[in-house]
């Protein structure tokens, strides 16, 4: 009987949804499980480091990494799994893009520290105390991983082959995903595993955009009482639709939400940030600079707004401050 193609999942700095997604095949999970042999998935099943060290290099035809990558332990484990598998696939936001975690790089690493050991509302630390890479203890030398002062993608840290989109990608991309894998058949090297045209185009919403959008004012969801048959931005909402990749099935508009840009940006935008608040901005109705303004305030997080799940792999990438 011929051996399986051996396959591994990783988890780095994220929140465990993309791990959820792989349990949301469902019954097909069952199939993944019989096509392949899981050598390395340590969220769901007993695996150390030393056993992918003992592997060979390359002897995995694909590991699907998720999270982005914020210590000195999660560049070891993306460089070990490089070493070791012939593909590498970033899987979902936060590999691709940096994700949530990535906003982060709006702070210096000694803002982060200071405020979760000290400021926080929640913590108790009159002496201050902080985590230490290496602390002696009963003899013994006890480690922590080093937190970096950046937040990065997968690919600033190793090469990486393919990219699944997503927060988390659906199941019905990942099942894509294996059965390409296994195909043989793969794709250019670099591919985003994803349709590449805007979320607009495949929305069931789409002939109820308006042409000549002209916005007064923003409005955040929780703030107004959405038609859920009208294109959210002709209500005022912000949707990254415009600017985001498709393949998610519209889900959030779908349970009347907003996109928020999960699936990043097609291969004709550089920064989706920057593409989206190009385009709100250049059909904002006031044309004074006061008028603008007013407007703008409607949005109290742009960053957090327009790059939720990209500041990482966008231009801005991050904040300088004097202390990084």
């Amino acid at each position: 009987m011929p051996e399986k193609p051996k396959i591994g999942f990783y988890w780095c700095a994220s929140c465990g949804g993309c791990e959820e997604s792989v349990v949301d095949l469902a019954e097909d999970i069952v199939m993944v499980a019989d096509a392949v042999d899981i050598v390395f998935w340590p969220v769901a099943m007993d695996f150390k480091r030393a056993d992918v060290e003992a592997m060979e290099d390359g002897s995995i035809l694909a590991t699907m990494v998720n999270g982005a990558i914020r210590t000195s332990e999660q560049e070891e484990m993306a460089e070990l799994i490089r070493r070791k598998s012939k593909i590498v696939i970033a899987y979902g936001s936060c590999a691709h893009m940096g994700g949530i975690p990535s906003l982060a790089n709006e702070f210096s690493r000694t803002q982060i520290m200071e405020f979760m050991y000290q400021e926080s509302p929640s913590v108790v630390n009159p002496d201050k105390t902080r985590p230490m890479t290496s602390v002696k203890h009963n003899s013994f030398n006890v480690t922590l991983p080093e937190i970096r002062n950046l937040v990065r993608t997968l690919d600033q840290v190793i090469e990486v082959d393919y990219y699944l989109p997503g927060c988390p990608p659906t199941p019905k991309l990942l099942k894509d995903a294996v059965l390409t894998l296994l195909s043989g058949k793969l794709p250019p090297k670099g591919t985003v595993l994803s349709p590449d045209e805007a979320l607009c185009d495949q929305c069931a919403r789409k002939d109820t955009k308006p042409s000549d959008l002209s916005f007064k004012h923003f409005y955040r969801p929780h703030a107004v009482l959405l038609d859920s048959t009208k294109c959210l931005l002709s209500q005022g909402v912000v949707c990254m639709g415009p600017a985001t990749r498709a393949g998610c099935e519209a889900l959030c508009i779908s349970a009347n939400m907003p996109c928020s840009g999960c699936f990043g940006p097609t291969s004709r935008v550089r920064d989706q940030g920057a593409k989206m608040l190009s385009s709100l901005c250049s059909n904002i109705d006031p044309k004074d600079e006061d008028g603008i303004d007013a407007v703008l305030e409607d949005i109290p997080d742009p960053v957090g707004t327009f790059y939720r799940y990209g500041l990482a792999s966008s231009l801005l990438r991050k904040k300088i401050t004097e202390d990084m």
